[in-house]
């Protein structure tokens, strides 16, 4: 073996034990044992948790109904939805088809109490209009499907560790489940059933995937498998799980793949719109893109000049180019207006603009007009300040020619507090240190000198 090649396999080596030990989920675990009984406990739905689910989907369904993100990620920081998914990925994990059914009863509970939580609420609120943080999620996309996994997989893992820190995982679960139940309920309230399903098949989808995850790390993890004392009910037990686990999962698989092709369906629509379909004399006013395996539809809808046959069937032609094969695409033209002419659009277009500019020009003509203010109050108060300053320096040199004791000199106006009746008051504050300690009649002569120099009622003088 070589020099080099021993170096190379030093360094694979090198880089494999790096990312062992940084990617090593063993360390800091808590054990088996104490990571089964805390998801155990999160399964149930009764007392507190059963509470803090109602408030949280008031909460969700508030943010929901006033189109509040900020509302609906508070409802994701307080719901407890994560618990009864988790146990049943945990269950299938480790075999444990009591823990499914009680996974399942307990989900089930969750799920018809949020629902009605949720629809109640729409169907006394007086807001019906569905906004878009509601519409968000009345379909599944590829982004919901990733949130809900990771948000499983940051859910597990940080259940096993030793020191736990469930916030964040329980709002990544909450995102993918939280809305979508509230949405549901929306769709009963005002019996939209298209919002209803979708909302109703986004939550399935995802609550799939979170515990889909959970299963995963738990398999990566080599959780314990359950033991029984009946080989036969064992078997019995394991067949019911995998069952259980394909009748789930396939579903998830084809609408997860379905998904992922409407998902690149849009995008590569809007591709070919956005890049094709730009005219010197034309514009697109509105876009309806429909996904189906079959190949799906484009139809726009065109303003301005019509487009020639010829560059209708160029488009069609490209539309293999970006991906969009057996795709449908419908062109709507002929929507312009003759009695208007250029000089009209263009004189329009210049009356639009000087509105826009002349609302600007108002509103900051009152912004500066606010800061003129404000500038001027404060130009009133240094010179307010100003006019108390005393001329220090002129003082120190008058009293200086009538009395050469004095050493040091300062005069200010000042606030004094009554500490017993928490009275203020206003009064010059006058210090003075003299070379030798100042007789009384020369104490009396500087005060008097001072009233009469500063015109003020009193004056409080301080000797050092």
């Amino acid at each position: 073996m070589t020099d080099s090649t021993k170096s190379w396999n030093m360094l694979v080596s090198g880089i494999k034990a790096f990312l062992k030990d940084r990617f090593n989920l063993s360390e800091g675990k808590a054990s088996e044992k104490q990571t089964i009984e805390e998801i155990q406990q999160g399964v149930a739905f009764r007392g507190a948790n059963l509470w803090i689910l109602i408030f949280a989907t008031m909460v969700a369904a508030v943010g929901l109904n006033v189109n509040s993100t900020a509302v609906v990620i508070g409802a994701m920081l307080i719901s407890p939805l994560m618990g009864p998914i988790m146990g049943i990925g945990l269950g299938v994990g480790i075999n444990d088809f009591e823990l499914i059914l009680k996974g399942l009863k307990n989900l089930g509970i969750a799920v018809l109490i949020s629902v009605i939580t949720s629809a109640l609420y729409f169907w006394i609120s007086p807001l019906n209009d569905a906004q878009s943080e509601l519409l968000a999620r009345t379909s599944p996309t590829l982004w919901d499907v990733l949130i809900a996994s990771f948000g499983g997989l940051a859910g597990i893992v940080a259940g096993s560790r030793k020191e736990k820190s469930n916030a964040i995982p329980g709002v990544a679960i909450a995102t993918a489940l939280m809305p979508p139940l509230c949405t549901a309920g929306y769709g009963l309230a005002t019996s939209q059933w298209t919002y209803f399903f979708g909302a109703f098949y986004l939550f399935f989808i995802n609550s799939v995937f979170i515990s889909l995850s959970t299963y995963l790390i738990v398999k990566v993890l080599r959780f314990r498998q359950k033991e029984f004392l009946d080989p036969e009910r064992e078997k019995r037990v394991k067949r019911s799980i995998m069952i259980f686990a394909i009748l789930t999962i396939m579903p998830s698989i084809w609408t997860g793949v379905k998904v992922v092709r409407e998902s690149i369906f849009t995008r590569n629509a809007q591709t070919f719109i956005n890049t094709e379909m730009e005219f010197p004399n034309t514009q697109v006013i509105n876009r309806k893109i429909e996904y189906n395996p079959d190949g799906g539809l484009i139809q726009v809808t065109l303003y301005g000049a019509p487009i020639s046959v010829d560059l209708e069937h160029s488009l069609r032609s490209k539309l293999d180019d970006y991906g969009l094969h057996n795709c449908s695409l419908d062109i709507l033209q002929g929507y312009q207006d003759e009695s208007i002419d250029r000089a009209t659009v263009e004189q329009m277009n210049l009356q639009l603009r000087t509105g826009i500019i002349e609302e600007l020009y108002e509103k900051n003509e009152e912004q500066i007009r606010s800061r003129d203010d404000r500038i001027k109050l404060l130009e009133n108060e240094i010179i307010s300040y100003k006019s108390q300053l005393l001329p220090i320096a002129d003082y120190s040199q008058e009293i200086k020619a009538f009395n050469q004791n004095l050493e040091e000199f300062t005069i200010t106006p000042s606030v004094i507090s009554q500490v017993d009746s928490m009275t203020m008051d206003t009064t010059y504050l006058a210090y003075a240190r003299f070379k030798r300690t100042p007789r009384r009649s020369e104490l009396t002569e500087l005060q008097t000198w001072l009233i009469a120099r500063t015109k003020a009622e009193k004056i409080r003088l301080v000797v050092d």
